[in-house]
């Protein structure tokens, strides 16, 4: 609930402020006499589009830490925090990215990385992560939040966000304006008809773009796979952790972090996940390895 709360309040906050700001100062102003001023328009939904997205990513540290309750370690209080300040810094400079900060959540197994920026990310592990696997698979796990950071793919799917959020809007709009000039018949100015049929395209458009950009975040996960056997120099300890993570129940992140999970839950809905099926992940693996 309070994910979906969060992501909800977000969004909408970004977006009034946004169309304020642009009335303001006419930006938004892409209906004329004549019809829609395509260009107008365009730089309206790219606006908007990707000023959701970019805000997102650049606040996504401290909303990760307030959404999981995660504790980033300042000072290592014991043998479990220690080794995993080293483990990271050694990681991190493997990667050859600043030390990012370190932090632990209570759930069930799972692990994510974020940040806006490389040298200053942040990697969390679940307690159940850490009582569930051995070092060695744990190591593995956090080479493969690292390599996501080292990567760049938090920037990647925000500039991929950006982008089908640009045409989302834009497209509804242009849907809107064309059943309401079309079937309402409307003459002048728009009527319920452009607002109407605006929200349900957007609705619509935004379900089959979430489906492209969780594609681009399937394949990045592979990537990151790849990282962790070229941090450890071996693919079996990913291997090793992504089996235990099938025989275990994934722990859930909220919906901002998912993308950068170790884990994903499969079902039906599986052109909707961030994160392709394990079994796909320890066969790229072990032809990694072969």
């Amino acid at each position: 609930m309070k994910r979906i709360l969060l992501f909800l309040v977000t969004n909408i906050a970004v977006l009034l402020v946004l169309t304020i700001v642009m009335q303001v100062f006419g930006i938004g102003q892409f209906l004329t006499q004549e019809g829609i001023d395509f260009t107008s328009l365009l730089v309206f939904s790219a606006v908007i589009g990707f000023a959701g997205s970019i805000i997102s990513l650049l606040i996504s540290k401290p909303m990760a830490k307030w959404s999981t309750g995660a504790h980033v370690i300042g000072t290592a209080q014991n043998d479990t925090e220690r080794w995993l300040i080293t483990t990271v810094k050694r990681l991190a400079d493997r990667a050859e990215i600043g030390m990012p900060d370190v932090a632990i959540f209570e759930g069930a197994p799972n692990a994510f990385a974020t940040g806006a920026f490389k040298n200053s990310a942040l990697v969390a592990v679940s307690t159940g992560l850490l009582q569930s696997m051995n070092q060695e698979e744990v190591e593995a796990v956090l080479g493969h939040e690292i390599a996501h950071v080292a990567n760049g793919d938090m920037v990647t799917l925000t500039l991929i966000q950006g982008v089908v959020n640009t045409f989302v809007i834009f497209l509804s709009r242009v849907a809107g304006f064309f059943v309401d000039r079309v079937l309402f018949k409307t003459e002048r100015g728009v009527g319920p008809g452009f607002y109407i049929t605006s929200i349900i395209c957007q609705l619509a458009l935004g379900i089959l773009a979430s489906m492209i950009v969780m594609w681009f975040s399937r394949r990045r996960e592979f990537r990151a796979d790849a990282g962790s056997v070229q941090y450890l120099g071996s693919s079996q300890p990913m291997i090793n952790a992504l089996a235990k993570l099938g025989g275990l129940e994934p722990g859930a992140l909220p919906e901002a972090m998912r993308a950068m999970g170790v884990s994903d839950r499969p079902g039906w809905m599986a052109l909707f996940s961030s994160h392709p099926p394990i079994e796909q992940r320890i066969a790229a693996l072990q032809a990694i390895g072969r």
